[in-house]
């Protein structure tokens, strides 16, 4: 049997890697593939027990967020401010709830657009 100590995953911390790859987002405007701030958004999700499913929503929000420059208000409730432990909170409370909260971002583009009482469709800005 292994030495649990070698594998270097004994200590390791989601929340420390994200605030490491939050800095090199801003500093430097790139990270590692596979190491971004999402990346380890979701691996914190998962270890906090939000569902699988969810948690990649969430990391896809949070993703959406910062690549389409979402508005400031937006970008915090999607973790930017706090290392998305609301949004983690909020999945362990009321997964229902983020579910329908975080997809309607996503489908909206971060509320990019209006609806069109017409159609009932969303109709984007872009």
């Amino acid at each position: 049997m292994s030495n649990p100590q070698s594998s270097g995953l004994t200590g390791f911390r989601p929340e420390n890697a994200y605030a490491e790859s939050l800095s090199m987002l801003s500093n430097q405007g790139y990270c590692v593939y596979g190491q971004y701030p999402w990346d380890y958004w979701q691996t914190a999700a998962l270890a906090a027990g939000v569902p699988s499913d969810l948690a990649t929503l969430g990391r896809a929000v949070m993703r959406e967020a910062h690549q389409h420059a979402w508005s400031e208000r937006l970008k915090s409730l999607c973790g930017w401010n706090d290392k998305g432990k609301r949004m983690i909170r909020l999945a362990l409370r009321s997964p229902k709830t983020a579910d329908k909260r975080w997809q309607h971002l996503l489908d909206t583009d971060g509320q990019r657009g209006h609806w069109n009482e017409q159609t009932g469709e969303w109709v984007s800005s872009y």
